[in-house]
């Protein structure tokens, strides 16, 4: 293989307020979990450059990922359109594993990103894997509606750093071969 591709990418983490977008992102990116819930107030955003490979074209790919933490309000995710999904190549779909509703209100989250970004990559992510005792629902569930997005899935957990960082270089590779591919 040659030397490593350099790409830049915009991906956003949505859905309900709560499920774990804040905590997700900051387990990916500074390896560290804080169980206060700070609500987030339109978006923030974070770098992160990862290294991933695209066997299928033989590359390696350095990617430098803008990752958007967006607001899980309801009530704001007819007003986020244009200026948070614009440039969306990708998103992880978040849904609480102790809150049905959370999976229940994903196809409106992944019907806003699309109506802006268009079709592109995406992960669902049942997050909260480590609560199972408060589980209102499991890996079926996640996997029914991540098979009507046609996209894949993980159970991950910001507060041991299960599958977080598989969540986001899954993402990152499916990103990756689409660029590489020209979509």
């Amino acid at each position: 293989m040659a030397d490593a591709l350099v790409l830049k990418s915009k991906i956003c983490l949505v859905g309900e307020k709560g499920v774990g977008k804040t905590s997700l992102i900051r387990r990916y990116v500074t390896d560290q979990f804080d169980d206060h819930y700070v609500r987030t107030l339109g978006a923030k955003v974070e770098k992160k450059t990862m290294r991933v490979e695209v066997p299928e074209r033989r590359a390696k790919v350095d990617m430098t990922m803008a990752i958007w933490d967006i607001i899980g309000h309801v009530g704001f995710r007819a007003l986020l359109g244009d200026a948070f999904f614009q440039g969306v190549q990708g998103a992880i779909l978040v849904a609480d594993l102790t809150r049905r509703d959370t999976l229940a209100a994903l196809p409106a989250w992944v019907e806003a990103v699309q109506g802006v970004a268009g079709k592109g990559p995406l992960v669902l992510a049942g997050n909260k894997a480590d609560l199972t005792e408060d589980a209102q629902y499991g890996r079926t569930e996640v996997a029914s509606m991540a098979s009507v997005f046609g996209c894949n899935y993980i159970l991950t957990s910001a507060k041991t750093g299960e599958n977080v960082e598989d969540a986001f270089l899954g993402l990152g590779k499916l990103i990756a071969k689409a660029r590489l591919e020209g979509h």
